[in-house]
């Protein structure tokens, strides 16, 4: 059995009868959809999406910092730049 990674689900049909209602009814918090009672897809909202994505980036960018620690430092003049 798959895990469903948030507090409410709804299968696929209902959510293709009313959209607008089930986002208004989820209050914020992320929707997993349902087909054939598996995890599809989430619905999740647009805030938070924005939030996940940044985060990401934040990662990917201390996984370089990360990697380019060791590397032999170059100086440079703001003039030149």
């Amino acid at each position: 059995m798959e895990a469903i990674l948030a507090d409410a689900s709804i299968s696929i049909t209902e959510l293709k009868r009313n959209p607008s209602a089930v986002i208004e009814a989820a209050d914020g918090e992320s929707v997993a959809v349902l087909v054939h009672n598996k995890p599809s897809a989430y619905l999740v909202p647009a805030e938070t999406y924005k939030r996940l994505l940044e985060r990401l980036e934040d990662l990917e960018l201390a996984e370089l910092v990360r990697e380019r620690n060791g590397e032999k430092r170059v100086k440079v003049k703001l003039d030149e730049l």
